[in-house]
């Protein structure tokens, strides 16, 4: 079975809204959580753990378009964005390791994506 393109594509829109889902943890974090009540109001937590279901619900239809071992390295762009969207929303910084990492990501992903 070849993968087919919008399948890939739909793989890559999933990593990209449940990246946005470590961000909100993250803001999550940063609250109060001694009660359930202060649990409750806290809607990036809410907000974090839905953008993640959100991208698995994504991830599966795009299992009938491809193979699962074309698919799933596609999967490790959802650091990429993480890491990007953490800079852009966290104001965290980037030093050469960690765009060298997203050099390696990019390039494994791309030399799977040609080898199928």
């Amino acid at each position: 079975m070849a993968t087919q393109l919008w399948a890939i594509g739909l793989v890559v829109l999933a990593t990209l809204i449940g990246a946005f889902g470590p961000i909100l943890l993250k803001k999550a974090s940063e609250k109060k959580l001694s009660s359930i009540r202060e649990l409750a109001k806290n809607y990036y937590l809410f907000g974090g753990v839905a953008l993640y279901g959100i991208g698995t619900v994504l991830f599966i239809p795009a299992l009938k378009g491809g193979e699962l071992s074309v698919l799933y390295p596609f999967v490790a762009l959802m650091y990429i964005w993480v890491s990007l969207l953490s800079v852009k929303f966290l104001g965290e910084s980037m030093n050469r390791l960690k765009w060298l990492g997203i050099a390696s990501i990019i390039i494994g992903v791309s030399l799977i994506g040609l080898g199928s």
